[in-house]
């Protein structure tokens, strides 16, 4: 059974950094990413990619967190990361971990983020 256990959520004044964890069980998974509620947060909106890593150590952005947000993976430990500085009111959200096998693929509960002074 697959299970993704994100952590590491919380508030942070703007300009502040956190780190988010995915701990990954139960399949071999290929490609992990993060995403996040769409801009009005409500949990019926679209998740937005907020970045990937593929087993190879490819990764890919999406544009509103380019040099801000660094995504990482410890194999070992089957474990994801989002290293998140210079974080923003508009980052506010709730963070998804998903993960990909060659078959399916699955999303965690989800951390809240709240940037706020």
């Amino acid at each position: 059974q697959v299970q993704l256990v994100e952590s590491g959520g919380g508030m942070v004044q703007p300009g502040g950094s956190l780190t988010l964890s995915c701990a990954a069980s139960g399949g071999n998974f290929s490609i992990m990413g993060w995403y996040r509620q769409g801009q009005n947060n409500a949990r019926d909106s679209a998740r937005v990619q907020v970045a990937i890593i593929t087993d190879g150590d490819y990764t890919d952005y999406g544009g509103a967190v380019k040099g801000r947000f660094t995504i990482s993976r410890d194999k070992a430990k089957n474990t994801l990361y989002l290293r998140m500085n210079d974080l923003q009111p508009e980052d506010t959200s709730i963070y998804y971990c998903r993960a990909w096998t060659r078959t399916d693929n699955y999303w965690g509960q989800g951390t809240q983020v709240t940037v706020s002074s």
